[in-house]
């Protein structure tokens, strides 16, 4: 099972690449992917400039999504990673701060993204997490055994619900969902352990006692993920998510 998170160490983090913004530091139009920028930052640029435009283009792009009704934008900016990379857009919001707009995106990105790639790992964990749906199941909007297929799309709609809906909603989808996957790996890794102390000094204990160490690394990290969508929708409709 690959559920590993390679993107930090205190929620989903990463590296490099980015948005433009067009404009004003606070633009009503959305930034455009700028090959140039990438050099920019690579040469150095002040970190307060990137903070504000880090902010500047998570609020542009935001902002030009909610207004239009072009679905083929909508497709581009939902797709984005798929395909430009991860890279494209971890310049400037990678380091951003979980309490702002362009973290909290940063994170929604990440999470489709991961979501994505270990769908059926996902699937498993969520059966597991929630074997009787509860009030989670129905923020997160998922079946109580859902399929890969049920994973990926539930990626894809909280993502879309973020740009087209209702933000904070979009926000505490993923803070559901995401609980039930950090309560499936912590049910896995107890159960690694248990097994591991059952053999004793047999070869296989210590694989199976890191595997479950692994498990446990990334169901904290999640956890503090889950926790910042919470306070990000929080934040959002007090109207002080930026």
């Amino acid at each position: 099972m690959s559920t590993s998170l390679h993107y930090g160490s205190h929620s989903i983090v990463s590296s490099r690449t980015g948005f433009t913004p067009t404009g004003s530091p606070r633009p009503s139009r959305p930034g455009q992917i700028d090959p140039g920028l990438i050099e920019g930052i690579a040469g150095g640029a002040d970190p307060e400039v990137i903070t504000e435009m880090s902010h500047a283009s998570a609020a542009a792009l935001l902002d030009r999504v909610h207004h239009t009704e072009d679905a083929a934008l909508v497709d581009r900016v939902l797709t984005l990673v798929d395909r430009e990379g991860v890279d494209v857009i971890a310049e400037l919001w990678s380091h951003a701060e979980p309490d702002s707009l362009p973290g909290i995106l940063w994170r929604l990105y990440l999470l489709r993204t991961w979501m994505r790639k270990n769908r059926d790992s996902i699937s498993r964990l969520w059966r597991v997490g929630e074997p009787v749906a509860t009030t989670a199941s129905a923020i997160a909007g998922v079946d109580q055994a859902p399929t890969e297929d049920d994973i990926a799309r539930t990626a894809d709609s909280i993502l879309t619900g973020a740009f087209t809906g209702d933000f904070a909603v979009a926000l505490e989808r993923a803070g559901a969902f995401t609980d039930v996957v950090v309560l499936g790996l912590r049910v896995e890794s107890k159960h690694m352990t248990e097994q591991a102390a059952l053999l004793g000094a047999d070869g296989n204990a210590p694989t199976l006692r890191a595997k479950a160490a692994r498990l446990m690394h990334t169901a904290g990290n999640l956890s503090v993920t889950a926790k910042d969508f919470r306070h990000g929708a929080v934040l959002w409709r007090r109207g002080k998510l930026e």
